[in-house]
């Protein structure tokens, strides 16, 4: 069985053709002009996507050695992102699967990521603990089949990616940050601030606005005409690194004596941090659980998760009508809180 996946939720646009379980083919192109504004603009992000997704999609298809007739289920991202980038990818979606008469799955794009590291072999096993750390989605997840999660906790403020980005806009490390922030981490000191580590009424509760706050009140006080040395930059990218990874280990540590787990999954843009894969492993291997990452390709917002997430709604037997609307906001049936 052939299929397809579309993603556009913000900044990305992204086509996949999946065989069964297998990524043929998965290709992404980021607005990388982004950076010119320090964040995501949404009228230039769905404008973009307007412009690359059917290229992309012909692409695909021709990497693939594939038509549309060979198609079998046409998937896209219907929430949570940005409200017009979504509805470019969706639109696009459901007029392909009128026009070819193909079932349309409509997908939850946290469940997308939840799920990607199922593109990788081994596959987790459940149950699987799982992390999703994004830049607007930071979840402690208890994955119990393809069709049951269970949540943990989450951030009341702001997520792990989102931190990271005003971070390093603070300290002029462009967008997004958290590739300048762990590069310079390496070059710095992991104790030589020490930024705060959230708790909460909720044990598997995360915060990142105080870490934030922090940071600005550290440079303000010790650099008010904004001069910062690049080996204080170093220093104060590996404090910060370091109390928000570990802020995010601690709560793994904690669910993992809690309850019984036979893999732990890391995913979104952060799994693909150099540091909280370290820190990930060790835990690992201290508790003699199976780790799973998903292949940086699917770490970032991308089609081929998409794709697999609505493979395994399809053989759930869910059908989905052409007028199904996208989700700005966050919303899944398949969650339930703890």
């Amino acid at each position: 069985m052939y299929i397809l996946g579309i993603e556009s939720s913000c900044d990305e646009t992204s086509v996949a053709i999946l065989e069964n379980d297998k990524v043929l083919t998965n290709l992404i192109y980021s607005q990388s002009f982004h950076k010119l504004y320090g964040g995501v603009v949404p009228e230039l992000s769905s404008r973009a996507h307007l412009q690359t997704i059917k290229p992309l999609l012909d692409q695909a298809v021709k990497e693939a050695n594939l038509t549309l007739n060979d198609i079998d289920i046409i998937t896209a991202t219907a929430g949570p992102g940005l409200i017009g980038a979504l509805l470019v990818g969706l639109t696009f979606a459901k007029g392909l699967a009128f026009s070819t008469g193909k079932p349309f799955i409509p997908v939850n794009h946290i469940e997308g990521h939840i799920f990607s590291s199922f593109l990788m072999t081994p596959k987790p096993q459940f149950p699987v603990l799982t992390l999703v750390v994004s830049g607007g989605h930071t979840m402690l997840l208890n994955v119990l089949s393809d069709y049951e999660i269970i949540k943990l906790g989450s951030t009341v403020d702001d997520a792990a990616g989102e931190a990271f980005d005003k971070v390093a806009k603070l300290l002029g490390l462009g967008y997004p940050g958290g590739p300048a922030i762990s590069k310079a981490a390496e070059s710095g000191k992991r104790s030589a601030i020490k930024f705060p580590i959230s708790e909460l009424k909720n044990k598997y509760d995360f915060s990142y606005s105080g870490i934030k706050t922090a940071v600005l009140y550290h440079v303000q006080r010790n650099y008010p005409d904004g001069n910062i040395p690049q080996e204080d930059i170093n220093n104060i990218c590996a404090s910060f690194e370091y109390a928000a990874i570990t802020a995010l280990t601690n709560k793994i540590e904690l669910a993992l004596k809690e309850f019984d787990f036979n893999s732990i999954s890391v995913v979104g843009g952060v799994a693909a941090n150099k540091y909280l894969k370290e820190q990930v492993l060790e835990i690992g291997n201290k508790y003699k659980k199976q780790v799973v990452f998903p292949d940086l390709s699917y770490c970032g917002d991308n089609a081929a998760m998409i794709a697999y997430r609505g493979y395994k709604i399809y053989q759930s037997g869910k059908t989905f009508s052409l007028d199904y609307k996208a989700f700005p906001s966050f919303f899944s049936e398949y969650f339930k809180n703890m």
